[in-house]
């Protein structure tokens, strides 16, 4: 099999993605805006061929572009598991005839009224919503939907630019904040726990599953510099009081007609139970989730998903789950360059076998800006068979580690 790999060098993970393809005894392309020689390693010597595009937003230069190379009438398949090239994919796998999400069905996932549309028609629960541009189409919306409310993206990924508007005394700041986006959706604020639900799928399938946890959940964490915000992949998906998000999980699903690959929904189960569809995107978690869903089956899900791609099933992914897994970031007090990290040391002499990775930022390095990225100032990963355990060192992680900055 040929695949075109749209940026098989960013975001990081990509050339995990891309090396997996190429393991499995697929031919992988790579197209993107940078050039061969600057990409990863990893995905730099496992390419057998690479298109380098001036502006990778461009569709219809990329497209043309594509269409000039020798390779492109011999592509079996085209992925992109980076949220803003799910578009240009669709667009070329319909001019290339291939099968894979048309931009019919590429739309809802990159747009977030539209998406809850889609789920609405199936009967899904969803937020009360309303799509805005303007400021008074803004204000419209808030006051039909009521407070407290979210205002997001349409076109987002994450919880960026997402704010929300407690009261109608708060609108006016959080207009002006989100002045900027030139699409919002206003939505009704659920107030619960949040928790994913991942798949590996193929053919509208479900290979793989797996629940994650947040805490908190990510409004807040990126509300508050001093957290040490957790993403905890739990052992017991498929326990009794996580049903409901599994049912909903699977009918988001087939809704959206979603066929082969990787997809991340995020969901809210209320204080009753009930479980309330937040968003999906047809793509792997990012922040690190991916690692923590190995590390919780000592699975490899990269190689997973590109047996999906390649074979229509998972040859080699485990079905019993073995261990909670959380990753925990950090962020340092101060600002500047790290200074002095307190902790590590005994974190790791206690709990060494619990801990599988420390990835924080070296004594000298510059912080990094903790609203611009998830990863903050670095994280450790543990894991655990007993959930209280998991959760109490995930916890004692953000209370005892500490990064100074100067």
């Amino acid at each position: 099999m040929r695949v075109l790999m749209i940026s098989p060098g960013f975001p990081a993970d990509m050339p995990r993605f891309t090396r997996a393809l190429a393991s499995v005894g697929a031919e992988v392309i790579g197209l993107g805006d940078q050039p061969a020689e600057a990409l990863p390693a990893m995905a730099r010597h496992t390419l057998s061929d690479h298109v380098h595009v001036g502006m990778l937003w461009d569709e219809d230069a990329v497209i043309a572009e594509l269409l000039k190379h020798p390779a492109a009438r011999e592509v079996d398949r085209v992925e992109c598991l980076w949220e803003p090239g799910m578009m240009l994919a669709a667009r070329i796998r319909e001019t290339l005839e291939l099968p894979g999400l048309d931009t019919a069905k590429t739309l809802p996932f990159r747009d977030k009224e539209a998406m809850k549309q889609v789920l609405d028609e199936a009967g899904i629960r969803t937020p009360k919503h309303a799509r805005a541009r303007s400021e008074k189409q803004r204000r419209e919306a808030a006051e039909k939907i009521g407070y407290p409310l979210v205002i997001k993206p349409i076109a987002g990924a994450g919880s960026a630019d997402t704010h929300v508007v407690s009261e109608a005394t708060d609108l006016d700041t959080v207009l002006e904040r989100c002045a900027h986006v030139d699409e919002v959706s206003v939505e009704e604020f659920i107030d619960g726990e949040e928790y994913t639900y991942d798949t590996i799928t193929a053919e509208g399938k479900i290979l793989y599953y797996n629940i994650s946890w947040y805490r908190p959940r990510p409004l807040i964490a990126r509300s508050v510099e001093s957290l040490s915000p957790q993403t905890i992949c739990l052992r017991e998906v498929d326990s009794e009081d996580l049903g409901a998000g599994r049912a909903m999980g699977r009918a988001v699903i087939d809704a959206m007609g979603f066929e082969t690959g990787f997809t991340h929904m995020e969901w809210f189960k209320t204080s009753e139970g009930e479980a309330v569809f937040g968003e999906i995107g047809g793509r792997p978690p990012g922040a690190c989730s991916v690692e923590i869903m190995n590390y919780a089956e000592d699975a490899d899900l990269f190689l997973s998903w590109a047996e999906a791609i390649v074979f229509g099933r998972c040859l080699s992914g485990r079905s019993e789950r073995l261990y909670n897994a959380a990753v925990v970031f950090k962020r340092a007090e101060g600002s500047g360059r790290i200074r002095k990290i307190e902790g590590l040391d005994d974190l790791l002499a206690h709990h060494g076998d619990q801990i599988m990775e420390v990835a924080l930022l070296s004594v000298g390095q510059k912080r990094r800006d903790w609203m611009q990225t998830l990863l903050s100032d670095g994280y450790l990963i543990l894991r655990d068979a007993e959930l209280d355990a998991t959760l109490a060192l995930a916890d004692k992680i953000g209370s005892e580690l500490r990064l100074f900055a100067e």
